[in-house]
C-alpha cells in the first residue's frame, strides 16, 4: 500500500504496527522540513500513548513549539520537524485544539493507543487528500486511491451516483468517491472510528455527530467564517487592502520556510502574481519563478509572466511546449490523478510541475484567490445574465433562447472581439438555460453540469444534485456562488488538479491564499469591494497595483487552458474514437452510447463544443482501461 505511494515520498518510509489492536500504519516521506531521520515516520509521542502519520506541512509549527516550551508542556526535542511538532502539541492540548492553532495543510491518521480509536483529519480548505472506506471486513484509509487498490481484497465497484455527478461537473465531489464504500474525508473535519465501526460500511457517507462507532467533527466551518465577515465588514476600500497584505504577506512568509529549495509558479494573472510581489518582498534573495507557454494562438500567457517576473526582478524560468509534448501526459493521466478527472488544465499544471521540480521541492501557487475574490468569469456574468433575464416571461425567454442556442458555437467564436476558450459553447449553454430557468440557482447548477436540461448520460445512475447555495439563501447571488465554489469546486478540482499533477513528480505545493487567515479577512471584504465594474477581484487588483504597474494586467482573464477541444477533432480522434466506440460504451455498461455518440457528432460538426463533456467521458474510459491492464489500449498521439 505504501510503495505505489512512492511518488508522493521518495526520500524515505516506514511502517508500524500493532498486531493486537490490528491496526497497522504507513508512511511515504517527502522530506521538506528537517531532513535527517529525526523525521520519520509513523512518529509516537514521548509518552507513548498517540502514534502518528502526517501528510503536509505545518507552518507555525515553531511558533507552538514556543507555547509549549513556554507552558512547560514539551520536555526535549530531538529534531526540528513538524511532525515532532504535531505530535507533542496533540499529547498536551488533544487532537481538535491543535488543529486550530495549526496554520497549514494536512491530512492525518492518529491511533490513540490507550483508548484504541484512530482519527483521521484533514485541512481547512482539503489541500491535502485523504480518503477512507471499507473493504470487506476491513477499513482502509490513504492519501490515493491506488494505495487501497492495493489491498489483496479490493473489489469495490463503480458508484453509478458519483460516476453520474462526475460526468455533470468533470470531478466527483467529496464525500464521494468513484467507488462504492469508499469516501473522501471533507476538508476541515476529524473521523473518529473505533473497533464498532471498523467491520460494518455505512449505507451512506458518515454525517456529523456520532453513529455506529463513528463520530464526525466540523473542528473548522467556511460558512461559519463567512457569516462572521458578513456580521462585521471593512468599512474603506484601504483598510480592506491592508488588511489583505498583513494576511497574505505573513502566509507568504511562513510558506516560504523550508529546508529544501522554494519557488513559485507565475502565470502573469493576478493572483499569482500577488504571489510573487509579496514573495518576492519578503525575499532577501530574488524568487525563482516558473511558467510554461504555448504556441497556439489565444493559449500562451508565458510573454506576459515573462514581463511580470521583469518587473520584480525574480530570477525566471519557462519553457515553450509543443502540442505533441502536451498530449504525452494524457496517457499518464488515469494513474497519475486516480480516479476520473477531467479538468483539462491537469495537462498544463503537470507540465509546470514537472518543470519546476527540476529545480525546487516546494512551489508557491495562486491557487484559491477567484473563489475568495469573485474571480470567476460566472461570478459576474451569471447574476447579470439572470437579473435581465428574470423580468421577461419565461415563454419569451424560451422562444429566444430555443432558436439561438441551437446555433452552432463556432457562429459564436467567429464574432468579433477577444473571446476567452470555449465562448461559443458558454454562450449556446447561457441561451439554452434562459428558456427553462425558475430562479438563480437553475442558472447557477446549469454552468457546473455539462448534461444540463438532459438526463444523465450514466447508465443505472440517480438523479444528480446541484450545488448547495442554501446556508446563504438571503446573500447576493455572487456571495452564494463564491460559498458553494470553495466548498466544492475548489477542494475537488482545483486542489486535486494541482495536488496530483505535483506530487506525481514530488513537488509540494503551497497555496498562500488558502492560508485561513487570509481567508477570514477577505470574508470581512464587502462583495462592492470584490466587483466593481463588472469585474472581480478589484480589491485584490488594487493590492497588487500598490506594487506593479497596472498596465501589465488589464486584458481579459484566459486560464490555464489548452485547445483540447479542437485536438480532440484532429490529432486526439483516433484515440477518442476508440474509447467511444459505441460496442466499447455497450461492453463496458457504464455510459449510454446514443447519448455520448449524439455529443461527438455535435462536437466534431462544430454545432456544439462538448469538450468537458466528451473529456469526461474520456478520463473515465481511460481510467477504467488503466484498472484492467489487459485491456488497456496502448495510445501515442499523433500530429
Amino acid at each position: 500500500m505504501t510503495r505505489c505511494l512512492c511518488h508522493r515520498g521518495p526520500d524515505d518510509s516506514g511502517q508500524w504496527n500493532d498486531a493486537d489492536a490490528g491496526i497497522a500504519l504507513g508512511h511515504r516521506r517527502l522530506a521538506i522540513v528537517d531532513l535527517s531521520p529525526l523525521g520519520h515516520q509513523p512518529m509516537s509521542s514521548e509518552n507513548g500513548r498517540w502514534m502518528l502519520v502526517f501528510n503536509g506541512e505545518i507552518y507555525n509549527h515553531l511558533a507552538i513549539r514556543a507555547q509549549l516550551d513556554t507552558a512547560g508542556l514539551a520536555t526535549s526535542w530531538r529534531g526540528h520537524s513538524d511532525t515532532e511538532t504535531l505530535v507533542a502539541a496533540i499529547a498536551a492540548w488533544g487532537l481538535e485544539e491543535t488543529l486550530k492553532r495549526s496554520v497549514g495543510m494536512f491530512a492525518i491518521a492518529l491511533w490513540d493507543r490507550r483508548e484504541r480509536v484512530l482519527h483521521l483529519a484533514r485541512d481547512r480548505f482539503g489541500e491535502k487528500p485523504l480518503y477512507y472506506g471499507w473493504v470487506g471486513d476491513d477499513f482502509l484509509f490513504g492519501s490515493e486511491l491506488k494505495s487501497l487498490r492495493a489491498h489483496p481484497g479490493f473489489a469495490n465497484p463503480v458508484d453509478r451516483d458519483a460516476l453520474a455527478a462526475f460526468a455533470a461537473r468533470t470531478y466527483v465531489p467529496a464525500p464521494q468517491s468513484i467507488y462504492r464504500d469508499i469516501y473522501k474525508l471533507e476538508p476541515g473535519c476529524i473521523l473518529s472510528v473505533t473497533s464498532e465501526a471498523v467491520r460494518t460500511a455505512p449505507s451512506a457517507p458518515p454525517a456529523e455527530g456520532r453513529r455506529d462507532g463513528l463520530t464526525l467533527t466540523r473542528y473548522w466551518s467556511y460558512r461559519d467564517v463567512l457569516a462572521a465577515g458578513a456580521a462585521d465588514p471593512i468599512g474603506s476600500e484601504s483598510d480592506a487592502i491592508a488588511a489583505l497584505d498583513e494576511a497574505l504577506g505573513q502566509a507568504i512568509a511562513g510558506q516560504a520556510m523550508a529546508d529544501v529549495p522554494v519557488g513559485a509558479f507565475l502565470s502573469g494573472g493576478i493572483d499569482s502574481s500577488t504571489v510573487v510581489a509579496l514573495y518576492q518582498r519578503h525575499s532577501s534573495t530574488p524568487v525563482r519563478t516558473f511558467s510554461i507557454g504555448f504556441v497556439e494562438a489565444g493559449f500562451n500567457e508565458a510573454e506576459y509572466a515573462k514581463e511580470v517576473a521583469r518587473h520584480f526582478g525574480t530570477v525566471h524560468h519557462e519553457r515553450y511546449v509543443t502540442a505533441a509534448e502536451t498530449q504525452e501526459v494524457i496517457p499518464l493521466l488515469p494513474a497519475m490523478y486516480d480516479e476520473p478527472f477531467a479538468d483539462s488544465s491537469q495537462i498544463p499544471t503537470h507540465l509546470v510541475s514537472r518543470f519546476a521540480r527540476e529545480q525546487v521541492t516546494v512551489a508557491l501557487s495562486g491557487d484559491g484567490g477567484d473563489e475568495l475574490f469573485a474571480g470567476y468569469n460566472r461570478h459576474v456574468d451569471a447574476p447579470r445574465l439572470w437579473e435581465r433575464l428574470s423580468l421577461l416571461p419565461r415563454p419569451v425567454r424560451a422562444a429566444i433562447g430555443r432558436p439561438l442556442g441551437g446555433l452552432p458555437s463556432r457562429w459564436w467564436n467567429a464574432l468579433p472581439g477577444d473571446h476567452p476558450p470555449q465562448f461559443g459553447a458558454k454562450v449556446q449553454k447561457a441561451l439554452r438555460v434562459a428558456g427553462h430557468a425558475r430562479r438563480f440557482d437553475d442558472v447557477y447548477a446549469s454552468f457546473l453540469d455539462e448534461w444540463s436540461l438532459q438526463r444523465s448520460p450514466v447508465i443505472g445512475a440517480g438523479a444528480v444534485a446541484g450545488p448547495d447555495l442554501s446556508p446563504f439563501a438571503d446573500a447576493p447571488a455572487a456571495v452564494r456562488m463564491m460559498y458553494a465554489d470553495a466548498t466544492s469546486y475548489l477542494p475537488d478540482d482545483i486542489l486535486v488538479k494541482v495536488d496530483r499533477a505535483a506530487m506525481a513528480v514530488s513537488l509540494e505545493t503551497r497555496v498562500p491564499f488558502l492560508d485561513h487567515r487570509v481567508a477570514a479577512v477577505a470574508a470581512h471584504i464587502p462583495l462592492s469591494m470584490k466587483i466593481r465594474d463588472g469585474r472581480g477581484k478589484h480589491v485584490l487588483r488594487e493590492l497588487l497595483y500598490t506594487q506593479a504597474p497596472r498596465a501589465l494586467f488589464e486584458r481579459p482573464k484566459t486560464g490555464f487552458a489548452i485547445p483540447i477541444g479542437q485536438w480532440l477533432r484532429g490529432p486526439l480522434r483516433p484515440w477518442a474514437e476508440e474509447l467511444l466506440a459505441p460496442s466499447r460504451l455497450a461492453s463496458d455498461g457504464y455510459f449510454d452510447p446514443a447519448m455520448v455518440q449524439s455529443r461527438w457528432r455535435d462536437h466534431l460538426s462544430g454545432r456544439r463544443d462538448s469538450t468537458p463533456a466528451l473529456w469526461a467521458v474520456l478520463m473515465f474510459q481511460a481510467w477504467l482501461a488503466e484498472q484492467a491492464p489487459p485491456a488497456a489500449t496502448a495510445w501515442k498521439a499523433t500530429s
